[in-house]
């Protein structure tokens, strides 16, 4: 793990509809804290532009985020994007974080392959650079296939160290290796909706209040 002087550690946005929160994206999420010492926030979106909307409404996500983050102070919380009205355009996120932080302090995007993958769809994508990293959290064995745009732009921007963020505050990417949990929170809201108990795939805070999993359990006939 590299270790980074406090007045230029990063700031990394995982973002997502965290409908539910799972196993999955926690440890993504910590591992990417470690290995870059970065303060880590969750970033949960209110109405995602590429794809579904979330069954759950925004605070009963909010509250399996806070009890599947309770007891740890690695990982922390950042709802903007449920508090804006409309879409939920990273553009319009990190541009609200760098007028907060300042120009020095290293912003960074944490994006899984496919994501990445896409981004040449995403609102104002080539803006992204400006104003932050891109760390593209990449699983073993995995060969993702990225547009001739996207290639152009990796071969222009890529490190290979993670010390390489803190040199400047954006227009790098890095790719992450990270631990390959096949979960999917489809996977978790079809057990649910089944009746079954997504024990192991779900942290054990979320199974312990019948409350926070109603919204994807079948209403009872």
């Amino acid at each position: 793990m590299v270790t980074i002087a406090s007045s230029l550690r990063p700031l990394a946005l995982f973002g997502g509809t965290f409908d539910p929160v799972h196993l999955g994206h926690l440890r993504v999420a910590w591992e990417a804290a470690e290995a870059l010492d970065a303060e880590v926030r969750l970033l949960p979106a209110r109405a995602p532009p590429h794809r579904p909307q979330p069954i759950a409404s925004a605070e009963a996500r909010v509250a399996l985020l806070r009890a599947a983050l309770a007891g740890q102070d690695r990982l922390g919380l950042d709802l903007r994007e449920l508090a804006r009205p409309g879409p939920s355009y990273s553009v319009d996120t990190l541009t609200e974080l760098r007028a907060e932080q300042g120009t020095q302090r290293p912003l960074l995007l944490l994006l899984g392959q496919d994501a990445f993958a896409g981004l040449p769809t995403w609102r104002r994508w080539m803006q992204l650079f400006q104003l932050a990293h891109i760390v593209v959290l990449t699983r073993p064995a995995s060969l993702p296939i990225w547009p001739d745009s996207l290639q152009q732009q990796w071969r222009k921007r890529a490190v290979t160290e993670p010390a390489a963020l803190c040199a400047t505050s954006a227009g790098a990417v890095f790719n992450l290796r990270v631990s390959a949990l096949e979960i999917s929170a489809s996977q978790v809201r079809a057990l649910l909706a089944a009746g079954r108990e997504p024990r192991y795939l779900l942290p054990d805070a979320l199974l312990t209040d019948a409350a926070l999993l109603a919204p994807y359990r079948a209403p009872a006939r």
